[in-house]
């Protein structure tokens, strides 16, 4: 199998934007309208909510709208206000060292994902791997600050919005771990998800939302699938949630373990999924140093690397028969 990854640099929402929505949006309307959800937003209702919850995004959100075409389906789905659910697998995990270093590997289905790594100045410059469109599986801004989430591993869901959004949102307001954490602590989301957020101070956090309880914020270096103990059993064994958990608190705990090390870990099993077929095959690898301001994606024998002084437009096709051969020959090797 075959996927392409395309960085497109765009200031401003305009025609670049536009060809993405153009390209995915068939997709995306037929996730978002079927079935018919009788309990779906009114669009009057999801632009209250960003109203009310992000303000700073009206603005960017109102020129989307136009740009999609300004008809009300599009218009609710990029309100990303009370989305149908979905999931994902992941972990992420962060270490200190000549700079403070957030690594995670994007674990879900290859038909599920835009490949898009948009860099933006809405708010404040960022670097961002996209999704819905305008949201943010994972990203940093020019202040070094870099996020990324991970299913919680629940099935409660809920009044609040898609994550993907919620982290678009910590990168254009915040400069901190701190004010990225009160922020997520506020935001009222749809799902169960595990948020980790470092910044070029060394200072970390994930703090772990819910649709049906307070979200906490923990001093936690390392996340998966599940929130203290996994509750919803068949998804935790599916994606061996327990076993990456452990063999990343197990890693880390290593002396003179740094950040060379700890990509190396990612680009191969147990972190590192096959899995593509159940949905759960890891899709890529991103690295942000959050001193550097920088942004790497990789995959077993390639990389991207970009930056906000060196950011240049390019597309990598990753061959997936090859990298996972790649990958399974580094765990042997190991």
């Amino acid at each position: 199998m075959d996927l392409p990854f395309d960085a497109i640099e765009e200031d401003q929402p305009g025609p670049k934007w536009q060809q993405l929505f153009e390209r995915h949006w068939p997709a995306y309307e037929r996730w978002f309208t079927t079935p018919p959800r009788l309990d779906a937003p009114y669009y009057l209702t999801c632009l209250r909510a960003l109203r009310q919850h992000m303000p700073e995004l009206v603005p960017t959100y109102e020129t989307l709208v136009e740009l999609a075409g300004g008809g009300d389906t599009a218009a609710r789905f990029l309100s990303m206000y009370n989305p149908p659910p979905y999931l994902t697998a992941c972990s992420q995990a962060v270490v200190n060292g000549v700079e403070p270093v957030l690594v995670r590997n994007y674990d879900y289905s290859p038909k599920l994902i835009e490949g898009a790594i948009v860099k933006t100045a809405w708010c404040r410059p960022v670097i961002a791997m996209s999704d819905c469109l305008w949201g943010v599986l994972d990203g940093i801004n020019e202040d070094g600050l870099a996020v990324s989430l991970s299913f919680g591993g629940r099935r409660a869901v809920g009044q609040g919005f898609g994550v993907p959004l919620v982290l678009r949102y910590v990168l254009e307001v915040c400069s901190s771990t701190q004010q990225a954490a009160e922020v997520l602590m506020r935001i009222p989301v749809h799902m169960s998800y595990n948020v980790t957020v470092a910044d070029s101070a060394g200072r970390y956090v994930t703090v772990y939302l819910a649709p049906d309880r307070p979200p906490q914020a923990r001093p936690d270096a390392v996340s998966t699938n599940h929130q203290d103990e996994p509750e919803w059993r068949e998804h935790a064994r599916a994606t061996s949630t327990l076993e990456r958990e452990d063999y990343l608190l197990k890693r880390l705990a290593q002396p003179n373990f740094d950040a060379v090390a700890l990509v190396e870990s990612f680009l191969r099993p147990p972190l590192y999924s096959t899995a593509l077929e159940q949905g759960f095959g890891t899709l890529y690898t991103a690295v942000y140093g959050t001193r550097s301001r920088s942004a790497e994606y990789r995959w077993p024998g390639m990389r991207l690397r970009q930056s906000f002084d060196d950011f240049h437009e390019a597309q990598v096709t990753v061959r997936f028969d090859r990298v996972h051969a790649l990958a399974h020959a580094k765990r042997r090797a190991h």
